[in-house]
């Protein structure tokens, strides 16, 4: 029964989360034929305030528009 769990920062819509569940289960399917009826696919929402990347919040990062180039170093 496989079994994924996504942490995401709230802001996803409803159906962005739905194609990501739908995706994520064919993606099982395909690559290791497991059985869909038995694959879970938890969302978890954090609040941007609630994570943080390099020392500063996301929702701070966001503000600067800083999230898309954080440096991997």
């Amino acid at each position: 029964m496989p079994y994924v769990e996504f942490n995401l920062t709230k802001g996803a819509t409803a159906e962005q989360k739905a194609q990501l569940v739908e995706g994520v289960t064919d993606l099982l399917v395909s690559v290791l034929n497991k059985n869909p009826s038995s694959t879970q696919v938890i969302i978890k929402e954090i609040d941007p305030d609630s994570w943080g990347i390099s020392g500063r919040s996301v929702k701070r990062l966001r503000a600067e528009g800083k999230t898309a180039n954080i440096s991997k170093d």
